[in-house]
């Protein structure tokens, strides 16, 4: 009896009364994974007839005053350190490589216009690019080709993968900043042209109808390094 009660007493019994198993049982899945996960998914490894929806959310409203947080990113959920806490983390994450002004412009220009082409990217930016920036993207994973236009030498399409939603804390484009968010955090100039608009965002993976599928090897080519990147035996 002593020892029972000394066990209680090391490790008490902290589950809140009536907090349903679902709950337990979705934070078991989601700490356990290294990857953000569906709903389908969850479901598929929870009791039948638990509503995966509701108890998501409740979980994140229990999780939301906590160090960790259930957030919803590309769709899927996951736990992530809370945004105010991030500075803990300053000395252990890896410093990722900074990217070019063109390289950020390019992300850009690809977020919201894809399906988008180089040249296309080019038309926009109004200004050559350089050879190797739409390698640090795929090398990143933050861009993906998907496809090749309908048109004269059929140039690649590129478009962001879930990667790209991921890293910057969104669950589809339609978060990504409008025009007056733009003006407002002073990325955009407030004496704009007349009519001048940002275009909506669209991350839908399937190819449009000036687009044709991939063919075997332009994935190679689409992340092949520009030649004065390869390293000469």
């Amino acid at each position: 009896m002593a020892r029972a009660a000394e066990r209680r007493l090391i490790a008490p019994d902290t589950e809140p009364e009536g907090r349903p198993e679902e709950l337990r049982l979705l934070e078991a899945l989601l700490f356990a994974s290294a990857e953000p996960l569906d709903e389908k998914t969850l479901a598929h490894r929870l009791p039948a007839g638990v509503d995966v929806a509701d108890a998501l959310k409740r979980l994140q409203v229990e999780y939301a005053t906590r160090g960790v947080n259930l957030v919803r990113v590309a769709g899927k959920w996951t736990f992530r350190t809370a945004s105010d806490l991030a500075w803990l983390m300053t000395h252990e994450a890896v410093q990722p490589r900074k990217l070019s002004r063109a390289g950020i412009e390019t992300l850009a220009v690809i977020a919201y216009h894809q399906p988008v082409t180089r040249m296309e990217i080019e038309e926009v930016r109004g200004v050559m690019m350089s050879r190797g920036t739409i390698d640090v993207l795929l090398e990143t994973g933050w861009i993906r080709p998907r496809g090749r236009r309908k048109a004269p030498g059929r140039p690649i399409t590129y478009g962001t993968t879930e990667t790209f939603l991921s890293h910057f804390g969104l669950e589809s484009l339609n978060d990504l900043p409008g025009l007056d968010e733009l003006k407002g955090s002073g990325l955009l100039d407030a004496r704009l042209p007349a009519g001048f608009t940002v275009p909506v965002p669209s991350d839908d993976p399937a190819l449009r109808d000036d687009e044709d599928p991939l063919e075997p090897g332009d994935l190679d080519f689409g992340l092949a390094p520009p030649p004065e990147r390869v390293e000469k035996g």
